[in-house]
């Protein structure tokens, strides 16, 4: 009995040096792998595009008022004069406030309000807002060449 143990003993040390000696890893990669990485980009691509298309941002507030009629008439006159800019109707009760607009920094919304301010004289203020990006205007995601 103690024979075979000690036998079995030594087979095992002699395998464990063995194994020591060599200390090279070699990996073989799959080429179908990098297809893979370029679907999943193009899946993320399309599905995180909506969450991107909501920034912070500026909006123009023209009218702040009780008077509803008074405030859908101001945004049919926006609408008229401005058709880039989007008008944003809002209700805080009670209030209805009328907002303008999808401006990335705060400097395009200044340079909006002047031209704003040729109808609605009095009450525009530039105000922080989470603001809608076209989709041309998104990033898109990095590729792998």
């Amino acid at each position: 009995m103690h024979k075979l143990l000690f036998v079995c003993l030594l087979l095992t040390g002699s395998r464990l040096i063995a194994q020591v000696t060599d200390t090279t890893v070699t990996v073989e990669k799959d080429p179908r792998i990098d297809l893979l990485v370029r679907k999943q980009i193009e899946i993320n691509e399309v599905t995180t595009r909506e969450s991107r298309r909501f920034v912070p941002g500026f909006r123009i507030q023209v009218m702040n008022s009780p008077d509803r009629a008074k405030v859908f008439a101001a945004k049919a006159r926006v609408f008229e004069q401005f058709p880039d800019w989007k008008p944003y109707l809002l209700y805080q009760s009670p209030n209805y406030k009328l907002r303008v607009g999808n401006f990335k920094t705060q400097e395009e919304a200044q340079d909006a309000m002047k031209q704003l301010s040729k109808i609605f004289p009095t009450g525009l203020y530039v105000i922080p807002d989470v603001i809608e990006l076209k989709l041309s205007d998104l990033p898109k995601a990095d590729t792998l060449n």
